[in-house]
């Protein structure tokens, strides 16, 4: 599956002297994405550090893909290719219409891994270091003690319904991995999501039709909540 604005995306950088790779990962990569539901996500690798000068570059460029693919949630993280793998340091990112700082988290990386295409320069495989599926199962528990963890004890968080149904995929995807040390796509975990019939029919038809709207947002909402926060209680620790 392929969008026009990772074309273009990987047009500019590609003159660019200091990218040095782009690879796409996520929904995209699969052939899982869902236009209007998910993500576009990608990584870039730089030569150096972006100075302020090249901020500012970045966010131009990404300003004008946002206004002309309205809608398409590009997102990419530009990754100091000397810090790779220096699990610590946060690098300038684009997300959701801003620049930010992240992590490149282990979750990342080992879905690089697993499915990472490179759309400029080597694999994902060349550079990262490889994972094991102890590593992988490590990677997940990072993340439902980290950003799930903390998300849990924000319950209003919960009452968005695109917040919601991410909770519940993830967390049917978070069970799989820790129990197999593989990774599953959103739609594949659909059937492993914890939800009563017509919370899972919801949640599957708005992935489908694109909508983020739900008439049931109290009832979604709480079996979101509940689902996350027992999943972290029973997997948020090695077994």
């Amino acid at each position: 599956m392929e969008h026009p604005a990772v074309d273009a995306l990987a047009a500019e950088l590609a003159q660019r002297g200091w990218v040095s790779d782009l690879w796409l990962h996520g929904s995209l990569a699969t052939g899982d994405h869902r236009p209007g539901v998910s993500d576009i996500d990608l990584v870039a690798i730089t030569t150096r550090p972006l100075d302020a000068s090249r901020l500012r570059e970045v966010d131009r460029v990404h300003r004008r893909l946002d206004a002309t693919w309205p809608g398409s949630a590009l997102g990419c993280a530009y990754v100091d290719g000397s810090r790779l793998d220096d699990l610590r340091v946060e690098h300038p990112t684009w997300t959701h219409g801003r620049l930010v700082e992240r992590r490149l988290s282990s979750m990342v990386r080992a879905e690089l891994l697993d499915i990472g295409r490179p759309l400029l320069g080597r694999d994902p495989a060349a550079l990262l270091a490889p994972m094991s599926r102890d590593d992988i199962k490590a990677a997940v528990r990072e993340e439902l003690t980290g950003y799930w963890s903390w998300a849990v004890r924000r319950p209003w968080l919960f009452l968005d319904s695109r917040h919601a149904d991410l909770a519940l995929v993830s967390m049917a995807r978070a069970r799989t991995t820790i129990a197999t040390g593989t990774l599953m796509t959103k739609t594949e975990a659909l059937a492993q999501v914890r939800a009563p019939a017509r919370v899972v029919d919801g949640l599957r038809r708005r992935r489908t039709a694109g909508s983020r709207r739900t008439p049931i947002a109290p009832l979604l909402a709480h079996h979101a909540w509940h689902d996350t926060r027992r999943t972290i209680g029973e997997h948020g620790r090695p077994g």
